[in-house]
């Protein structure tokens, strides 16, 4: 009978720790699922947002490098025709200064397909430092593969006071036809064209070493999340092992402290990621990453002209930075709420969405109880994405928001934009605010509503006074 008492207890031991282990991984689901789908949201978005930013800055860097290069050219080339003005000047205009420029020109260069050429005015070669047989012949209806006039419009560009010509020309180290880009002159006291020219695979080269530094950035960026997901997933699972651990006779009231909890962390990670990983600071950073490289180079090549305005632009997108920075952490948590109420905090944000759109915001706002703090919060957050995707995406010409108190809270917000379809968006759970104005509204409550065709969108929230009432 002994025996028999002892298996009954064990049984009945088992019979009440299967629930309570079913209903703390129920709980464990409840807490990281959403935390799981939260991070790799942000993982999505950022590599989508670093994927968008790559083309942006590789888009931005390649007009600065070919710039640089046509600097270098072109110095290059003015240089040249400074030694051979000044040696006229010198030795004056006769045979032996023409023989002992074109002499002094075929030894300066600057590697081994890097060189200067001359032809007179009639396309006649004069002197060539890598194919002397075009010496003798005149090549003034020379054309590259893709139909150039080479001569033409070098001596073209020449003629108007110097200037750039894209060409395919034959490499002499490789012996292939490259792209090459020269720079051209006139001295006109002999009808001299003398120019020189750059290959641009250095260019491509630059290019490539930057799109291998964007790659090595964002396989940090991603390695960084992981990091940080699985520390926060591996938090959730020990706080809510403990949580049950110490409080498992209050199971009911437990499961709801954690779902609180859960919407709590939640709310947290969204603004610890908004903090760090903001894609405008990351784009602004970026910015000024690559105009301070502009600086260096120009620094290298001595121009402190050119350099001083790079650094002036790096120091003037820092302070933007900086003030975008300020300007998200006050978004982050609106002190306003606490000091002026509701009210006071939505004509705010009229404010200050009119001052950097230029879109008038009628504000018709009246006065309302003393609200709890989450709702209060949750309005004002709901004002605020409702803003944001107007910027973002409504081209509107005016907005309105309107806020009045009868058998409960009504707040509205309203644009003449284009509109959008709210089934397909709805449907395609692609509108993120959306589901998150919904879901703060709900959450209280309350009722979520939107209208929407082309000139006309309204975005209606109802709390109940259910929902309003203080502790």
């Amino acid at each position: 009978m002994g025996f028999c008492r002892g298996a009954y207890a064990v049984e009945q031991t088992k019979s009440r720790f299967l629930p309570q282990l079913k209903g703390r991984l129920t709980v464990l689901l409840l807490a990281a699922l959403p935390l799981i789908f939260a991070i790799v949201s942000v993982a999505f978005i950022v590599q989508f947002q670093f994927d968008n930013l790559s083309r942006v800055q590789l888009t931005s860097v390649e007009p600065i490098l070919l710039q640089a290069r046509k600097d270098e050219i072109r110095d290059f080339v003015q240089t040249g025709r400074k030694a051979v003005v000044d040696l006229i000047k010198r030795n004056g205009n006769t045979p032996r200064t023409q023989h002992e420029a074109r002499e002094m020109l075929r030894s300066m260069d600057f590697g081994a397909d890097n060189y200067f050429f001359v032809y007179d005015t009639r396309g006649n070669g004069v002197m060539h430092p890598r194919l002397p047989a075009m010496e003798t012949h005149n090549y003034w209806d020379l054309k590259d593969p893709d139909g150039v006039m080479i001569i033409q419009r070098l001596i073209k560009e020449g003629e108007a006071g110097g200037g750039f010509v894209e060409f395919l020309w034959h490499r002499p180290s490789t012996g292939l036809n490259e792209k090459k880009i020269g720079y051209a002159v006139i001295i006109p006291e002999w009808n001299w064209m003398v120019g020189s020219g750059l290959y641009l695979d250095a260019q491509q080269e630059t290019e490539s070493r930057l799109r291998e530094s964007i790659i090595n950035a964002n396989r940090a960026t991603r390695q960084q999340i992981l990091l940080v997901s699985l520390a926060a997933i591996l938090m959730v699972f020990v706080g809510v092992f403990t949580l049950n651990l110490y409080e498992h006779r209050k199971a009911n009231s437990k499961v709801r402290f954690l779902a609180q909890e859960v919407v709590r962390s939640q709310e947290l990670e969204r603004t610890r990621v908004a903090r760090e990983l903001h894609d405008g600071v990351s784009q602004s950073l970026a910015s000024v990453k690559f105009t301070m490289e502009s600086a260096d180079i120009y620094l290298d090549r001595g121009k402190t002209e050119p350099a001083s305005a790079s650094l002036k632009s790096s120091i003037a997108q820092l302070i933007a930075a900086m003030i975008d920075v300020r300007r998200i952490s006050h978004d982050l948590y609106p002190t306003i709420l606490d000091d002026g109420g509701l009210g006071v905090a939505i004509e705010q944000l009229g404010r200050e969405f009119s001052a950097r759109t230029h879109v008038p915001v009628l504000a018709e706002v009246a006065p309302v109880p003393l609200l709890k703090r989450e709702v209060a919060w949750a309005l004002y957050r709901f004002v605020q994405q409702a803003l944001a995707n107007i910027e973002s995406h409504a081209h509107a010409g005016t907005v309105r928001v309107t806020l009045n108190f009868s058998h409960g809270i009504h707040l509205h917000v309203g644009d003449d934009g284009i509109g959008f379809s709210v089934l397909d968006c709805m449907h395609r759970r692609s509108g993120l605010g959306l589901t998150s104005m919904r879901e703060r509204i709900e959450m209280l409550g309350g009722e979520f509503e939107i209208q929407s065709r082309p000139g006309m969108t309204i975005l209606k929230a109802y709390l109940p006074l259910e929902s309003l009432r203080t502790d």
